[in-house]
């Protein structure tokens, strides 16, 4: 008797899991990667985007004197839309909690931070940079809260000097921050 309640019970709170989660899917229509040029294409772009994008370029500006003007708007660019394109790749759900949830129990192959830093590094330092330096950044390493992104600096600028690329904070838009700055966490290179 015992035993079938526990299956019923299990059957429906995972079926109402299901149904919870599927509702607060992520998903972006309006952007691809071009297979050819690698570079992510933005559709009918929104303001609100272009604004992002805008923003985004005046602060990669200020990472240092010598940053191009053209790489910093290439990056903005792909550093704001690529992250929806992984968004759309990960089945994304809203809440980077319930994403973590649904990668650990294995309804999901990908999303963790971790992950999200591995494939924009791999997307955005597919290109030769002239002007900035990319660096795997960890804050509270190997411990229950540990928390990874990419931070982009200035050519021969480090991860303390760096800005904050982070789109598992936000579930797929950009958080970005210098990193110095962030008030929840204290950033440092990544190490083994």
């Amino acid at each position: 008797m015992i035993n079938t309640f526990s299956k019923r019970f299990f059957l429906a709170f995972s079926m109402l899991a299901i149904l919870f989660l599927s509702g607060c899917a992520v998903r972006y229509d309006n952007v691809k990667v071009d297979p050819t040029t690698k570079r992510t294409i933005v559709t009918n772009m929104d303001s609100r985007t272009a604004s992002e994008i805008a923003n985004l370029t005046k602060a990669l500006m200020k990472l240092g004197p010598n940053i191009d003007p053209a790489e910093a708007r290439v990056l903005a660019h792909e550093a704001i839309a690529y992250p929806r394109v992984l968004a759309n790749e990960y089945r994304l759900v809203n809440s980077p909690f319930w994403q973590n949830v649904m990668v650990n129990y294995g309804f999901r192959e990908n999303g963790l931070c971790w992950q999200w830093t591995r494939d924009m590094s791999k997307h955005i330092q597919a290109r030769q940079w002239k002007t900035f330096d990319f660096f795997h950044a960890s804050a509270n390493r190997r411990r229950y809260n540990e928390h990874n992104s990419l931070v982009v600096a200035a050519k021969g600028q480090g991860v303390r000097e760096g800005l904050l690329l982070d789109p598992w904070r936000n579930t797929g838009e950009l958080y970005w921050k210098l990193t110095k700055d962030d008030p929840k966490y204290y950033w440092t290179r990544f190490t083994n």
